[in-house]
């Protein structure tokens, strides 16, 4: 199912003012220099001053590659921020989805559109860039400080991009904020670990550190509070911004969290090292596989983009695992950790950063995979005859023991009975289910019970069930006119303009209030740490109420806003009763 790999894509205040007409050219003067960008509009048409692709980290090339991130010197000349950038490396060959069988006759008579060329996305290993975007700048003697929402976009840890044309600012930028959006490393150029002072790993969670520091050092020249950060993410940024949390690195560098669909306290192993992907990397791109000096030196002998497309030997069946590289306990050699116990274990005893926080998924999540998978018999057949060897490969939990094997017994009859699975509604079901739970819900229910149980602030709950017309995925048959319901990604289009993909949403549409509500809900927990402070008409005067562990109530965010309790309880409970908890004590 290669579908599942693509969704996944201070000084003097008066030294740091625009000082040139704001209107035509914006220029932001920051202690490392002068910044040009250029205005957009909002949806309701406010200015927004955007400023992209500013260079945080030097080019982690040539000695740098595989190493932790080095913060970027001054400049002199005007630095011009008004280009999107490059996309840090990423797979340009990921084998197409096997097309569905159609019902109706197939119009075959008229040309079809040209297929992009390979490379398209202008890649390059000098990527690590960030964006800020402000509806309004300080001018000489302004104390303006407005509170910043910083985002690190999804994409598996291994695709995807921070930029305008995917993450556009068009609809948060009506509301008062500041809006940071980031690149971070990718894949083995991210994440390589083997263990060894040579590359410890978590290179591209270091980065996003130091887009973090960067917004501590240099945001109030953008008019925004560096004392009022929220960081959010989605899905490997969700997880990302989780893991931020409870890094000794990041303590400190932001005030708030919302993270959505994904978190790092769930199934997933998380080792000291992945030096058996380093070894599969090395063997991907020709390199030996003896030792990590070997590994290493030869890597760097690689361009990036032959190291970045070669993600499609990491997948073992389909296109799972959705989750290849991830965060490492490091272990000491005298470098800046950035984990240094399980997060659980750090979950449990406390020891993160006691904040505000919005956590939750959409309804479906990744259960979009059952209406494909169920029309092939070589899909059921994994959960048939070979849900042994494949549910710990989909779900990242250990392999090849005897309690893996008792887990997936557990697994398949939970969700599918004793019975084979064959082109049913049941299978469909348990399909859809143990993929929603399994890669996402799971992790993420987890993770808002162990945060309550020990933050001293607020968490706030939600599961996303909105259905419009549009989604990153429709129902086979219907000429993506019919969607599964709120999958993967489908409410970051509320949020965000993401203008390859979708169009920009008017006052005529349906999904204008959905809008509405989504950013008025974000940016009032940006703002305040609480998504309804107040009455509103927007918000049809409903109050999100925090989390309670003994109600465990959320917030359903669908055509209307409605408070639940306990979101698919028994689901979430037969995977806490699979992984307990005790282990990590």
């Amino acid at each position: 199912m290669y579908s599942l790999v693509w969704i996944i894509l201070p000084l003097v205040l008066s030294l740091h003012t625009c000082t040139v007409n704001c209107d035509k050219q914006p220029i932001v003067n920051t202690s490392l220099g002068k910044v040009k960008g250029f205005i957009l509009k909002s949806r309701l048409g406010k200015p927004i001053y955007s400023f992209t692709a500013i260079r945080y980290a030097k080019a982690p090339v040539n000695e740098l590659r595989f190493q932790p991130p080095v913060p970027v010197d001054k400049w002199n000349d005007v630095y011009d921020a008004t280009q999107p950038g490059p996309v840090c490396p990423q797979p340009n060959n990921l084998p197409p989805v096997p097309v569905d069988k159609w019902n109706d006759v197939y119009d075959a008579t008229q040309p079809g559109p040209v297929c992009p060329q390979p490379n398209n996305l202008n890649s390059s290993e000098d990527c690590l860039m960030l964006n800020v975007y402000t509806n309004k700048l300080p001018t000489h003697g302004d104390s303006l400080r407005r509170p910043v929402m910083l985002f690190f976009h999804p994409g598996g840890l291994y695709g995807s991009t921070g930029a305008v044309y995917v993450f556009g600012p068009q609809y948060l930028l009506d509301e008062d904020i500041v809006l940071v959006t980031g690149n971070y490393r990718l894949g083995s150029l991210g994440f390589l670990s083997t263990g060894t002072k040579e590359a410890p790993g978590n290179n591209g969670f270091k980065d996003q550190v130091v887009v973090l520091k960067w917004v501590r050092d240099h945001i109030h020249a953008f008019g925004g509070n560096p004392n009022m950060v929220t960081l959010s993410g989605y899905s490997a940024g969700g997880s990302s911004t989780n893991l931020h949390m409870i890094s000794p690195m990041s303590r400190g560098l932001f005030h708030r969290a919302i993270i959505m669909s994904s978190s790092a306290l769930g199934q997933v192993i998380i080792p000291t090292n992945q030096f058996d992907l380093a070894q599969k990397q090395a063997r991907l791109v020709n390199c030996t596989d003896d030792t990590p000096i070997s590994i290493i030196g030869c890597l760097k002998t690689k361009t990036a983009q032959e190291i970045a497309d070669t993600l499609p030997g990491f997948l073992e069946v389909g296109g799972d695992p959705v989750v290849i590289w991830r965060a490492v306990i490091e272990p000491d050699f005298g470098q800046e950790r950035f984990l240094v116990e399980h997060p659980i274990t750090s979950a449990l005893h406390g020891r993160f950063a006691k904040i505000p926080v919005m956590i939750g998924i959409t309804e479906i999540e990744f259960g979009f995979v059952a209406h494909r998978g169920i029309r092939r018999q070589e899909f059921l057949d994994r959960f048939n005859k070979d849900y042994k060897r494949v549910l710990p490969i989909i779900f990242a939990y250990e392999r090849n023991t005897k309690r893996s094997n008792d887990i997936s017994t557990r697994l398949r009859r939970f969700y599918f009975g004793d019975g084979n699975l064959g082109n049913t509604t049941q299978t469909k079901e348990g399909i859809a289910q143990i993929y929603a739970d399994g890669i996402e819900g799971f992790r993420v229910n987890r993770a808002t019970n162990l945060i309550s149980a020990k933050n001293t602030e607020n968490t706030y709950y939600y599961c996303f069930t909105y259905r419009g017309k549009y989604s990153y995925f429709y129902l086979p048959d219907t000429n993506n006119t019919e969607t599964a319901g709120a999958v993967h990604h489908d409410d970051l289009m509320y949020l965000f303009y993401i203008s390859r993909r979708f169009p920009i949403f008017n006052s005529s549409d349906p999904e204008w209030q959905t809008v509405n509500k989504m950013v008025k809900m974000w940016t009032n927990f940006v703002k305040s740490g609480n998504p309804t402070p107040d009455p509103s008409t927007v918000l049809n005067n409903v109050r999100w109420l925090p989390y309670s562990q003994k109600l465990s109530n959320y917030l359903e965010i669908g055509n209307d806003l409605i408070m639940k309790e306990k979101l698919f309880q028994e689901r979430y409970q037969e995977w806490e009763t699979l992984f307990p908890l005790d282990e990590y004590a």
